[in-house]
């Protein structure tokens, strides 16, 4: 590693958590002599980059900024660099830096510094606004804001896996949700098709978020986290409010996956070229009844498989009287083949956008899983 790398890192962990651009500007500037730096978020919509500080969001898809998001990679343009802050597979924006010369080991060491950026800003804004309050063009209505803070994220990346998802309509999002976590062995994925409006579907969706993971960080079983989850639920509400879930559990060492559907969303499998619905036994929603007995299904993911995960509001989405349907989304899914499971999930719900001529109205949550293989 670098002597400016070094710098640039411990620049990072010094530096006050709102001014961790400024931080590495400082390091850069006497390192490289780069003089303009600047750090852009994409938004909560996966539509826009926004600087943190100052200037026009970036919406052009051949944007050099968009290129470097798509395909993350560093890209040079006439002096200027852009830099994918990308951690874990977590893809947050793009790091602007000028000048830059095209020299191959400047620009590995800038991209490295770019991904300690991003790790960094991960860590921090547990504790500072600043971040968050920059990657959004309107305000969230609290519902929304409830959902996001739920989220572990947007993207994911292991050698045996990777994994993305996104919430629609962004900015006033009520009940879907999901949630996942991996230990190196296994991959835990649940999807949430909520119901009600505002706050209470957040509330409700929260109540089950978390009767999940507790019952996960205890090592329950899938059946068992699904019977804790609809417990708690019905403890609170007695049957009169529920919710569909699908819980999945992935063995990383064989590629066996284990499914509890709960009134679930739909589970696609794209193998092959060929899309198929996965048939899976419909249960009893969480909550809909007290101590209902639920069971699990096992089967086997392919090596290249792509699975997705969609909740209602994605195949009942309306445009000029017309549903967006079953036919539309499985057309569409085949086109995604050679998509990064993010590219897949933000090329659906802009075409789900294109299609409605705007925001969705009803909350849509997509996921997409890619299966490599066993790690080794």
């Amino acid at each position: 590693m670098s002597e400016p790398v070094n710098r640039a890192r411990r620049a990072l962990n010094e530096t006050p958590a709102d001014r961790l651009v400024g931080g590495i500007g400082e390091v850069l500037g006497r390192s490289y002599g780069i003089t303009d730096v600047e750090l852009y978020q994409v938004d909560y919509r996966l539509a826009e980059l926004l600087p943190l500080t100052e200037g026009d969001s970036i919406t052009s898809p051949g944007h050099p900024a968009w290129r470097a998001f798509d395909h993350q990679s560093p890209i040079l343009t006439d002096g200027t660099a852009w830099f994918p802050v990308t951690m874990r597979g977590e893809r947050r924006g793009v790091l602007r830096l000028s000048p830059v010369p095209d020299d191959r080991e400047v620009v590995a060491a800038l991209a490295e510094i770019a991904t300690a950026l991003a790790h960094e800003v991960a860590a921090v804004s547990a504790g500072t606004d600043v971040y968050r309050a920059a990657r959004r063009t309107q305000r969230l209505t609290l519902a929304a804001e409830m959902q996001w803070d739920l989220l572990p994220g947007r993207s994911r990346i292991r050698p045996s896996f990777s994994l993305a998802g996104q919430l629609e309509p962004a900015y006033a999002v009520r009940g879907d949700s999901f949630d996942w976590s991996d230990d190196g062995e296994r991959l835990w994925l649940s999807t949430i098709n909520g119901t009600g409006e505002g706050v209470a579907a957040s509330l409700l969706t929260s109540l089950a978020t978390h009767a999940l993971r507790n019952a996960r960080r205890a090592g329950l079983s899938l059946a068992d986290q699904a019977a804790l989850a609809d417990q708690a639920i019905y403890d609170l509400y007695r049957g009169e409010q529920h919710l569909s879930a699908l819980l999945m559990e992935l063995d990383l060492r064989s590629g066996m996956m284990t499914v509890v559907d709960a009134g679930s969303p739909r589970l696609v499998l794209l193998r092959d070229g060929d899309v198929t619905e996965q048939p899976l036994e419909a249960q009893f929603p969480l909550g809909m009844f007290e101590a209902t007995d639920y069971h699990e299904q096992k089967f086997p993911l392919e090596r290249g498989d792509r699975v997705f995960v969609v909740s209602d509001g994605v195949v009942e989405a309306t445009g000029q009287h017309v549903r967006y349907g079953e036919t539309a989304l499985d057309r569409f899914l085949r086109r995604t083949g050679p998509m990064a499971p993010l590219d897949a999930v933000r090329s659906l719900i802009g075409d789900l956008r294109a299609f409605v001529a705007g925001d969705l109205v009803d909350d849509a949550v997509v996921v997409c899983l890619d299966w490599a293989g066993p790690q080794r």
